[in-house]
């Protein structure tokens, strides 16, 4: 009876930890259905993607704010490719809210396209360039130079609700599998034709 505890012990505890570990995925694209429960989407690769909703699924909006939103002291999401003279392009620049400061701190690759990157840090310092405004991004173990051209996507966010999933409707969805099923813990949406650009 011990040893059939300790195996059930075991394998919940790996359960847990499968659990735990499981990859959320990004996923880009536009709704092709919502009836509250289940999420079709049509995304960028071509396919067709039906999820579950999370119990603690949420939406925030994503909307364009002006290039001066961008200070010194502001924390942004800075997602860019690698110039020639060793900066980085941006390729848009998210503005985070003060409540969401210090979320995903560092400097990562990125899946915005081939090659991309993603800084989330404080903007230390800002300068005007030839290319366009030159940020400097400190984050905790170092710092990136992004220069942000004139015509790169400056947005950021604010928390919303289900009623911005309409057929039509641009959003990156954060899903993982659980209990075997693809499921959307949560979605980033734009409002009418306008898409998140991260």
């Amino acid at each position: 009876m011990k040893k059939l505890f300790a195996a059930s012990l075991v394998l919940l505890c790996s359960l847990v930890m499968a659990q735990v570990t499981l990859p959320t995925q990004r996923l880009r694209g536009t709704v092709k259905s919502f009836d509250g429960s289940t999420l079709v989407l049509a995304e960028r690769s071509g396919e067709t993607v039906t999820l579950a909703l999370a119990e603690n699924f949420g939406v925030n909006e994503v909307l364009a704010i002006e290039p001066a939103a961008i200070k010194p002291g502001s924390y942004v999401g800075a997602a860019a490719v690698p110039a020639a003279d060793g900066t980085l392009r941006a390729l848009e620049v998210l503005v985070f809210p003060e409540a969401a400061r210090g979320s995903g701190e560092g400097h990562s690759p990125w899946d915005l396209q081939p090659g991309s990157t993603m800084t989330n840090a404080t903007v230390a310092e800002l300068a005007a360039s030839p290319q366009g405004r030159r940020l400097t991004l400190r984050y905790k173990d170092g710092e990136k130079t992004v220069v942000v051209p004139e015509n790169v996507p400056i947005v950021t966010f604010k928390p919303g609700d289900k009623s911005l999933i309409v057929p039509g409707a641009n959003v990156i969805v954060f899903a993982q599998v659980r209990e075997g099923k693809p499921t959307a813990l949560r979605a980033l949406a734009g409002r009418g034709s306008f898409a998140p650009p991260m």
